[in-house]
């Protein structure tokens, strides 16, 4: 099923058009399922740019700035806001340089070497090191692709199906827990699906897990 529509409250339609086609290449569909793109990581970025991470509203932001080691953390005088739209913007003006065309019309092979220039900090940007957009873009679309659907991002759970992660915790799992080195099969749960009813729970809330290949039903009773 395509992605569906957004409103975006950051991004502009130039960007979401860059974030799609670079998502997709570092999280591509293939024969194990959807990629990043189906599974609205870009939307899950244009609301998290929106959060106070997006402009760092929590952080100490008064410098100095000197040149930090990677055990420091994020070092940057740089938003996550200022980094996507200045970020996005150069590596486009790169793009048209290198191929005459912005980044989402180059073929997949030209959008991996220019990819693998910003991961390798070969591509001059002028703003920002060309390496620590694309750490931030790598990071963001990991999360995107597998944090809870309430987020914005892994539209029908597509990263947790992928590696058989079964979302919400359900109340018990004694009837499974003797069951070593068995896979334990359930259809996701997550705290979107709670929220919006679309999950049975137990007496105290917690889903009721629908298990695949024929396992028991998993969750409290609703009179625990």
């Amino acid at each position: 099923m395509p992605a569906q529509p957004h409103a975006y409250g950051y991004l502009t339609q130039p960007e979401v058009r860059f974030l799609d086609a670079a998502v997709a290449r570092l999280i591509p569909a293939d024969e194990l399922g959807p990629g990043a793109r189906e599974a609205d990581v870009t939307c899950f970025i244009d609301k998290q740019l929106l959060s106070a991470w997006g402009t760092h509203g929590r952080n100490y932001r008064s410098g100095p700035w000197p040149e930090g080691t990677p055990e420091q953390g994020f070092q940057s005088r740089l938003t996550p806001q200022e980094i996507y739209r200045a970020a996005i913007r150069e590596t486009n003006v790169h793009c048209i340089k290198q191929y005459q065309k912005a980044f989402e019309f180059l073929s997949q092979q030209q959008q991996d070497e220019v990819l693998h220039g910003l991961e390798d900090n070969k591509i001059e940007l002028e703003s920002l090191p060309a390496k620590l957009f694309f750490n931030l873009l790598l990071r963001n679309t990991h999360e995107g692709f597998f944090a809870d659907p309430l987020y914005g991002g892994n539209r029908d759970k597509i990263g947790w199906k992928l590696i058989g992660f079964p979302g919400v915790a359900a109340s018990t799992y004694n009837d499974h827990i003797e069951k070593h080195n068995v896979p334990y099969r359930a259809e996701p749960v997550s705290i979107l699906d709670i929220l919006e009813g679309r999950a049975k729970v137990d007496a105290q809330g917690y889903p009721r897990h629908v298990m695949l290949d024929g396992q028991k039903k998993a969750g409290g009773d609703d009179n625990h």
